[in-house]
């Protein structure tokens, strides 16, 4: 730590020497956005937005979603239970495979699983400007549509003087974090760059369930007048210990950090190597052009590479699932052993975006599209082979696939003030998909997938300014969304092959504000076709398995306030009620041979996993001076972890809250010292925020079933330090 900071400080002594900074043309062109994915105060969407000071104030390690957790409507989930390592965002009961990401407007999601895996870019968040959360269908983003929220995320803006920065806290579980940022500030009134280097570890809470990240940041901005260039790179490098199986709930009492992966059942010890490894390289090139007091032109090129793998300890597995012949040993015929296999995974990503943005007054008009291809190569090796005779050739691939898709979107979107106090949105978007998969699948199955697409999603609304402080809006949106890549890799012979979603968005709010408090309120009714659903079950890595229903709706209400009598106090509160459920339902049970499905009785109507009918946030704040102080709380009412509706197959609800008190001053050196600590988990609750059942039919075609859970950890802390020259 020491070299750390005397770095920071050398730097911050060099960049002291850079040419004095025109502050205003920085400023201002900083706030231009690169793809004008932004909702504003005239959009009729549900949306929360999450400053940098705010990001700050809770940036020690954990990733983003539970940054956002305080938000309304939202979920955070870890599998190591301390919010290192693998985390992900459930918003109005939709999982991240339906929650659109996007980096200065270009898309993060895996096209293929759809999903974003926050842990392949760790502490990304310090070098996030603000990040904005629309709930429901959002405005037209490039990518995968959002069916449950969008995460908008924009990097630091460029700084018109020289910087540096330490952040460091460690904590329970051996849990760690090093961040260093430097910025030159503008350099011959046009040159500016940014860096930063990250590195985080924690043990988990959870036995083995380590998580080793380590991440970078560079900026390099040019600005002229109407010109606003940036060239991004950034990534990270992820080393994880599968936690990716749950315990059962005697377990929870017995040895709630317990953690399966890894076992050998020979010896009754764990693997050492049973790793998730991964690493990831995003770069982005970003024009804003001001043509003229109207006209904005923005465009952006992109490109991610990424690769990395499942290293597994496999007990008592058949040769020739793996492409291996049996062998003979001490007179033995050997068809069945233990195994050490990976399974690998390496993709690019890469594409263009542009848009023309018009302001005049009364009237907002942008036109954008983006087109985006991507592939991804899944191939599968053995490394070893317990007793193996023979020589084992570990670049052999037992399984070799290729997923390929072209994804191109236009959209349309408008603002128009009709007369003072009414204002009418639209956004009209255009998707085409082209996607196929390749090859041999790790279950020897032959993919021969070839999929297009053509979506339209509409969405048009209004804005009602009934006085300076209060708006109300209703909306109306269209949204579509393809399937996964898993759902076409059928988990039985009998599988149904998956079809596209569309949902139906219903949206209406109240806002109002003054001095002293501010208020919200928000209905929605999201009205499904097709959607597709956790079913409780997981593959055999860990992933949530999803299924169509054919009829299914989420409606509810959004309840949000705030009150700040004075300058040193706050209080902020959130509260969310819903009902989540799928009409006529008919489960498919696998039967005792797992490899068919029977269709069991239709269900009038059931709740849709995953999808608590309360979510309630307070953060209730306090600042005198340097001095800060705040405690949060969350409660999240009972979650099923299947469509059947079972109490024995669910989520118990939680509540739980968390501490952090924090001293700012200067010194002499320094422009800013920050000292503080967080108690996480406060009161010790024991409680879970996920989980997967497995129900299936035993061999007198009765239903059984037992459940799993990924235990959250009690009482724990971080303390935390940060050096700003």
């Amino acid at each position: 730590m020491r070299k750390t900071i005397l770095l920071s400080c050398f730097a911050a002594a060099l960049m002291a020497s850079a040419q004095k900074a025109d502050t205003t043309r920085v400023r201002n062109l900083g706030e231009a956005q690169v793809v004008s994915n932004r909702a504003t105060k005239k959009t009729p969407l549900a949306f929360s937005n999450l400053d940098k000071k705010a990001i700050e104030k809770v940036n020690f390690g954990q990733d983003i979603p539970f940054l956002l957790s305080t938000l309304p409507n939202v979920v955070a989930t870890s599998d190591a239970g301390n919010g290192f390592g693998y985390t992900s965002l459930r918003v109005r009961g939709t999982v991240g495979e339906r929650i659109n990401v996007t980096n200065n407007g270009i898309p993060l999601n895996d096209p293929e699983a759809h999903t974003f895996y926050w842990v392949d870019t760790p502490d990304l968040v310090s070098s996030v400007n603000d990040i904005q959360l629309q709930r429901g269908v959002g405005t037209s983003t490039n990518g995968a549509a959002a069916f449950g929220a969008s995460v908008n995320l924009t990097t630091d803006r460029l700084s018109a003087t020289p910087y540096a920065l330490y952040a460091g806290a460690f904590g329970s579980f051996n849990s760690m974090k090093n961040t260093v940022k430097v910025g030159t500030g503008l350099l011959n009134n046009h040159w500016t760059f940014d860096a930063r280097l990250s590195y985080l570890s924690s043990d988990g809470y959870r036995d083995r369930s380590s998580a080793r990240l380590g991440s970078y940041f560079a900026q390099l901005g040019y600005i002229n007048d109407g010109t606003t260039f940036k060239l991004i790179a950034f990534g990270g490098k992820e080393r994880t210990y599968h936690a990716w199986d749950g315990i059962t709930k005697e377990q929870l009492k017995t040895n709630r950090t317990y953690n399966p992966n890894g076992y050998i059942e020979a010896t009754k010890s764990f693997y050492d190597n049973q790793i998730d490894y991964y690493f990831q390289q995003h770069v982005q090139a970003l024009l804003t052009q001001r043509i003229d007091e109207h006209w904005n032109f923005n465009a952006a090129l992109h490109y991610t590479y990424g690769f990395g793998y499942y290293e597994e300890y496999k007990n008592g597995k058949k040769l020739k699932s793996f492409g291996l012949k049996p062998f003979v040993l001490d007179g033995k015929v050997i068809s069945k052993t233990d195994i050490v296999r990976r399974k690998n995974l390496e993709g690019n990503f890469g594409g263009a975006i542009a848009s023309l943005d018009y302001k005049n007054g009364d009237f907002d008009f942008s036109f954008g599209q983006a087109l985006n291809y991507f592939n991804n190569n899944h191939f599968g090796e053995v490394h070893w082979v317990k007793d193996y005779v023979g020589t084992l050739d570990t670049q052999r691939r037992y399984y070799d696939n290729t997923g390929k898709k072209l994804d191109y979107n236009i959209y349309a979107r408008a603002n128009y003030k009709l007369f003072d106090q009414l204002n009418l949105f639209a956004d009209l978007q255009y998707r085409n998909i082209d996607y196929s998969i390749d090859g041999t699948s790790d279950k020897k199955a032959v993919h021969n997938t070839d999929e297009e697409f053509h979506f339209f999603n509409p969405k048009v609304g209004a804005t009602w300014l009934i006085a300076p402080n209060q708006q109300a809006y209703a909306s109306l949106s269209v949204a579509h969304r393809e399937p996964t890549r898993n759902t076409y890799e059928k988990e039985f012979d009998n599988a149904r092959s998956p079809l596209a979603e569309r949902l139906m968005d219903y949206e209406v709010g109240y806002r109002i504000a003054n001095r002293i408090w501010e208020a919200s309120v928000g209905g929605y009714f999201m009205d499904y076709k097709n959607q597709f659903v956790l079913n409780g079950r997981l593959n055999e890595i860990g992933e949530a398995i999803s299924e169509n229903v054919d009829k299914s709706y989420r409606l509810g209400v959004e309840l949000a306030a705030a009150w700040k009598p004075n300058t040193h106090f706050r209080w902020d509160a959130n509260v969310a009620l819903s009902q989540n459920k799928i009409k006529d339902y008919t489960p498919y049970l696998p039967d005792v041979s797992w490899e068919k499905s029977v269709a069991q009785p239709t269900m009038k109507t059931t709740t849709i996993s995953f999808s608590p009918s309360v979510v309630a946030n307070s953060v209730i704040s306090y600042n005198l001076k340097g001095f800060a102080a705040s405690l949060t709380s969350q409660y999240v009412g009972r979650q099923y972890m299947d469509n059947l509706e079972l109490k024995d197959n669910s989520l118990d609800a939680y509540f739980v809250s968390h501490l952090n008190a924090s001293y700012t001053f200067a010194l002499r050196r320094c422009k800013e010292i920050t000292i503080g600590g967080t108690i996480y988990n406060l009161f010790n609750a024991m409680y879970e925020t996920n989980g997967y059942s497995v129900t299936s039919l035993d061999a007198n075609n009765k239903v059984t079933s037992y459940s799993m859970y990924y235990p959250m950890a009690g009482r724990n802390f971080m303390v935390n330090l940060t050096l700003k020259f």
